[in-house]
């Protein structure tokens, strides 16, 4: 197994990851960034991006993130493709082991492994993604104004996306498997006191139709076993999103759900010189630019680390 010594190791890609490595890069820490299985993010399974400050006319998805590892490059980043597949923290400096081949010693690691969007896993849903189907109603959902369109969830942030999307759609179904909402007593008053949303109870999504874009569902009862169809042109799934951050569970703090756990007010973990940025640790908010700032505030309390190190040794 080759070996290498690195200042700051960067692990995953996307908006916080690339926000990192710019920061670091320009701080002269001379960062490594593996861009972990998805380079770029969710982001890249995104055709439009219109909320991200400084793209008057929106942003292909995928462009932007090249944008962001070329500006990253610039500053002498040493972006790689790779998975990181195992780390030990348990020692300093701390370790990483990328496609089980190759073995990193850095003084600093920022974590930017995002988190991934749960889907239904239906074909006909992973065809027509980024085609009316998306897993972000506040990033998507603007394009699907005056449209009909359907949510699929049960819980709290299924109840609050199909309330953003009725301010802007004349119709939103709400595609719920069970008799009942798992969402917060608030949020299902919500729900339920909107007149534009129409609650399908025990019902269960068999298709997605179209071809080039969503032109409707295929639904099933599952108590009366009657199937039916509606028409819609936005296809929301909000049935949870699961932090990719399992090679940490023997280090770091995360919650029950898996999400890494920071210093309030900053990116620091429980583990001295271990930072983390973006989704990894964003249950709330899970946008692009909020994982941005936090891959900014990364790589400074990075480099403040760092400082703190040289002072003391």
């Amino acid at each position: 197994m080759t070996k290498e010594d690195v200042k700051v190791l960067i692990i995953g890609s996307g908006p916080a990851g690339y926000t990192a490595a710019i920061y670091a890069a320009r701080a002269g820490l001379k960062p490594v960034l593996y861009t972990g299985g998805e380079p770029g993010g969710q982001l890249v399974t995104t055709n439009d991006v219109e909320n991200f400050p400084g793209y008057p006319d929106g942003i292909n998805g995928p462009e932007m993130m090249m944008q962001l590892q070329q500006q990253a490059e610039r500053f002498e980043t040493d972006v790689r493709f790779g998975v990181v597949t195992k780390v030990d923290f348990s020692g300093y400096p701390h370790k990483a082991i990328v496609d089980d081949s190759h073995e990193i010693t850095a003084e600093a690691v920022i974590i930017s492994t995002g988190a991934s969007a749960q889907y239904l896993g239906l074909e006909s849903e992973d065809k027509l993604k980024g085609k009316g189907v998306s897993a972000c109603a506040i990033c998507d959902g603007f394009f699907y104004k005056g449209m009909n369109v359907a949510v699929v969830g049960g819980g709290d942030s299924a109840a609050e996306e199909a309330t953003y999307l009725a301010n802007i759609c004349p119709k939103v179904y709400l595609i719920v498997r069970r008799d009942e909402l798992r969402a917060s007593t608030i949020m299902q008053q919500r729900v339920l006191n909107t007149p534009n949303i129409e609650v399908l109870w025990n019902s269960e999504t068999q298709e997605v139709l179209g071809d080039d874009k969503v032109v409707g569902a295929r639904m099933l009862n599952n108590k009366t076993n009657e199937e039916f169809t509606i028409d819609i042109e936005g296809f929301f799934v909000a049935i949870g999103h699961k932090p990719n951050t399992g090679i940490f569970k023997d280090y770091l703090d995360m919650d029950k759900t898996g999400y890494l756990k920071v210093v309030p007010g900053s990116t620091r973990t429980n583990v001295e010189g271990v930072f983390v940025a973006g989704d990894a640790a964003d249950k709330v908010y899970r946008q692009a630019i909020t994982a941005a700032g936090t891959g900014c505030m990364g790589a400074l309390d990075a480099e403040k680390f760092l400082q703190s190190k040289e002072v003391s040794a």
